[in-house]
């Protein structure tokens, strides 16, 4: 029983594993969360996709259908060894299964009961889906098996488990078949697959450092030499006059921008006022921008949640912090935005947002 790892702690796991990673568009957020648990997780399940192509099946476990929405896994592994993350949270793979095996996935017996229904494996398990048809006739390349087991044991260094927390489909749920052997091709019986994992255990992961795309960016800008004056009620979009490039500050022309995606992000706004009377509300946001299709002009999309402090008279810092991401289908950027609730304009002297950020 383990708590779920967090995004960048997949990762991390995977490619010290030696998995060939791919970051499929916002699979970090994706997930079927408001549907029910995502953890405790307890084990690892195989799937087979009963698809062809890498591309269509890739999407395909991302969005879902019309009668099970997606993700419908976290992970898809294609013929040429790569694995493609395409969620992270509770996805539609599992269904129910057998309680019984539940428990002896829990106590890592040797033994697995028969599979069965009434335990919810979306909550319990991650799953990965491997392209194949599922036919009996499409064959397993060896890459793409290696790269399951190596997925599967990724996990369960990372949580403790040993390769008796690796179960397939067919050992679950009643009824299913996968992921299905192909005669004369790469064995990827779970049988097999275990013991390649335990084969795996007992060796150090492999060789991986932390490069820097593992690490987060920085991104600084102030606002440092000008007034901003907010009119009330009404929402005020901050400039930014000046960019930290790293290693001093930079003077630029103002920018209303305080990041550009696609990213994942953490994002504290700091902003100093002046002018409100005391028990008068302030409220700070951030909000994202999508280049409009024509070009050249960007409309707001969305915005974060409002943080409203009431001040307590004269002129006072106020500081947040958001995490979210920007788009990577379509051009988004992120500004910073404030309005208030007293009779008179007030005044923005000077405003900071410092974002860590993942670019998408």
């Amino acid at each position: 029983m383990a708590t779920p790892l967090t995004a960048n702690r997949v990762v991390s796991a995977l490619k010290a594993e030696g998995v060939k990673v791919v970051e499929y568009k916002s699979w970090r957020t994706h997930n079927r969360n408001n549907a029910g648990a995502w953890g405790p997780v307890h084990g690892v399940m195989i799937h087979h996709t009963v698809t062809s192509g890498a591309a269509s099946s890739v999407e395909l476990c991302y969005s879902g259908h019309s009668t099970l929405p997606g993700p419908l896994c976290h992970a898809v592994g294609t013929k040429d060894g790569s694995v493609y993350l395409t969620g992270h949270g509770r996805a539609n793979h599992a269904g129910t299964g057998s309680p019984a095996v539940l428990a002896a996935v829990i106590d890592e017996r040797d033994s697995i009961p028969p599979a069965g229904f009434g335990a919810d494996g979306n909550a319990r398990f991650y799953g990965i889906e491997l392209v194949n048809r599922g036919d009996g006739q499409d064959p397993w390349p060896q890459a793409q098996v290696e790269a399951a087991a190596r997925w599967a044991a990724a996990l369960c260094r990372a949580h403790g488990w040993s390769a008796r927390s690796v179960i397939g489909h067919l050992e679950w749920q009643a009824g299913k078949v996968d992921p299905r052997p192909t005669p004369g091709s790469a064995d990827i019986s779970m049988p097999t697959v275990r013991a390649r994992v335990a084969e795996l255990l007992k060796q150090p992961p492999a060789t991986h450092t932390i490069s820097e795309e593992d690490m987060p960016k920085r991104y600084l800008v102030e606002a440092s030499d000008y007034t901003r004056t907010v009119q009330p009620a009404t929402w005020t979009t901050l400039n930014f006059n000046r960019i930290y490039d790293g290693t001093k500050w930079v003077e630029k022309n103002p920018e209303p921008s305080v990041l550009l995606g696609p990213c994942h992000f953490t994002s504290s706004l700091a902003v100093r006022a002046d002018g409100l009377r005391r028990g008068e509300e302030l409220q700070v946001r951030l909000a994202r921008y999508r280049e409009k299709p024509s070009g050249g002009s960007w409309e707001r999309v969305g915005v974060l949640p409002i943080n409203s402090p009431t001040h307590d008279g004269g002129k006072a810092h106020f500081t947040y912090s958001w995490t979210s991401y920007l788009s990577s289908t379509r051009k988004e950027r992120l500004r910073a935005e404030v309005q208030h609730f007293g009779p008179d304009p007030i005044t923005v002297d000077w405003a900071r947002c410092e974002s860590l950020y993942w670019p998408a």
